[in-house]
């Protein structure tokens, strides 16, 4: 497992940080997934998506259905990644984002942090 790269932005006091891993089985994702739970403790919430293979998964973790690892999982697709996880750690800034600015905020991290690497 190897971090590509990370990107953070800011966005109405909410900290998005993207985080783009090559990964080579499910055992690596879940280790990775372990640690940054223990790193970033006081985040609200991690969604992530994978594709490995024939293998993916996404997961909003507790943000409403499908704003966040539905827009992740589409740009890996859209990218034709594979071999990869894409995690977005959110420290919420106490405003609320709505279903669309959440969706919107995680899609934009995805797209930035695969871009960047």
């Amino acid at each position: 497992m190897e971090l590509i790269n990370e990107y953070k932005y800011e966005i109405k006091k909410s900290k998005f940080i993207g985080l783009y891993y090559k990964v080579a089985n499910v055992e690596e994702v879940t280790e990775i997934l372990e640690t940054l739970k223990h790193k970033h403790k006081k985040a609200r919430h991690m969604p992530y998506a994978y594709k490995i293979g024939s293998l993916a998964k996404k997961s909003d973790d507790k943000e409403p259905s499908n704003t966040a690892g539905s827009p992740i999982y589409n740009m890996i697709e859209r990218k034709n990644l594979d071999n990869v996880l894409i995690v977005v750690v959110r420290y919420f800034g106490g405003i609320k984002l709505g279903a669309g600015g959440l969706t919107r905020a995680y899609l934009e991290a995805a797209i930035k942090v695969i871009d960047e690497a």
